[in-house]
């Protein structure tokens, strides 16, 4: 079965361009080559310029936690956690339906 995540993360006042930065370096690629995720938003908050939502669909809950093993995800948070007001908003999903095209 899926698994899926939402994540809130609130930047350091203006900080929120140098997340994405520093997300695309480490995360974009990192996603982009796991077969375990099966689908990824990364997004900005219209009414907030200082937070940043993503949404992760995984193949599986085991899928997700081993990405947060890798190399890539510990370089990610090594150098964005400075930039972050404090730890993410993270909501725990399990899809039902989705569409895909």
């Amino acid at each position: 079965m899926s698994f899926a995540v939402i994540i809130k993360h609130k930047t350091q006042a203006g900080k929120r361009d140098e997340v994405r930065k520093v997300w695309e370096k480490h995360m974009a690629p990192a996603i982009a080559a796991n077969p375990g995720h099966t689908a990824y938003f990364y997004c900005f908050d219209n009414a907030d310029p200082d937070s940043i939502c993503a949404f992760q669909q995984y193949t599986s809950l085991e899928a997700s936690q081993e990405f947060l093993k890798t190399d890539s995800y510990a370089a990610y948070l090594l150098e964005v956690e400075p930039l972050l007001s404090g730890p993410p908003q993270v909501t725990a999903l399990t899809p039902m339906w989705s569409k895909t095209v």
